[in-house]
């Protein structure tokens, strides 16, 4: 399988989180800082929202599929951040072909349906 550079037709935001303890009181803190910008193919999985309800509060997920090009670095607790959505990756980073790839599976989170 070889990925088409004519389909990477997003530029999308990898993300890692940081996770600093203050050194006086021992008080932590979690940030996310820039791993990566790359040009991506980004689908969503489903052609519509899809809604469901927890504990009374809807909750609004919006599946997506993310192809690149091969990365080693790409983990599965970093985020994606797409034209202001904020996803987390749920499944992969799966190997496409002989290291030609990679998928990744993200979904936004949203408790109010507009952003995470």
């Amino acid at each position: 399988m070889t990925i088409d550079p004519g389909t990477l037709d997003r530029r999308i935001r990898i993300e890692r989180r940081i996770v600093s303890q203050e050194a006086v009181y021992g008080t932590g803190g979690t940030s996310w800082d820039l791993h990566a910008e790359v040009w991506a193919q980004v689908r969503d999985v489903l052609p519509s929202r899809a809604e469901r309800l927890d504990d009374n509060i809807s909750i609004l997920r919006r599946p997506a599929r993310i192809r690149m090009r091969y990365r080693d670095d790409v983990t599965s607790d970093m985020r994606v951040k797409i034209n202001g959505r904020t996803m987390r990756i749920v499944a992969g980073p799966a190997e496409l072909g002989r290291r030609e790839g990679i998928e990744l599976m993200v979904e936004e989170v949203s408790t109010d349906g507009e952003s995470a």
